[in-house]
């Protein structure tokens, strides 16, 4: 929309009277109120100008059983998900690497996967959360844990059940 451009003569004061600029409007129904076309709308959201009702309301929640951030739900804007996302994940590789050294452990590896997805109401792509793997190898000092584990070599019970088919 070309704001300003006509066959009559253009005055700047009644101009700016009666017409509301897509730059200036903070919310949806400004917008609405300014006449601006749901394509319009559209694109304010998606370039971040219009916040819209899901990404304003999306929240964040860990469901793990580990001491770490977001135990209860809360909001994070889309703009910032990525990094609070990240460093949530980074609290739980620390915690991998603290029980293993509580517990006579070694870290074999860790991994973090951050999920994208599309906001369905603006377009816009966010972070919707991750996951951490990370696995650990413990030293068994167990006298009857390694005998065990001996005598099930012996008996040709190890590899018993493997299946062989792909």
């Amino acid at each position: 929309m070309i704001y300003g451009v006509g066959t009559e003569r253009f005055d700047a004061y009644r101009f700016t009277q009666n017409t509301i600029s897509p730059y200036s409007v903070t919310n949806e129904q400004e917008a609405r109120e300014a006449g601006l076309s749901e394509s319009e709308i559209r694109g304010l959201k998606k370039s971040g100008r219009i916040e819209c009702s899901t990404c304003a309301n999306r929240m964040y929640q860990d469901g793990s059983d580990e001491n770490v951030s977001f135990k209860s739900a809360a909001h994070i804007s889309p703009e910032a998900a990525g990094a609070a996302v990240r460093s949530h994940e980074g609290e739980h590789v620390s915690n991998a690497y603290k029980k293993a050294a509580m517990n006579n452990g070694k870290v074999l590896s860790t991994g973090v996967a951050i999920h994208m997805a599309t906001c369905p109401e603006c377009g816009r792509s966010y972070v919707s959360g991750g996951t951490t793997y990370s696995s650990i190898k413990y030293s068994e000092k167990n006298p009857y844990g390694i005998n065990a584990k001996s005598m099930d070599a012996a008996a040709g019970i190890a590899g018993q059940y493997i299946d062989m088919e792909v």
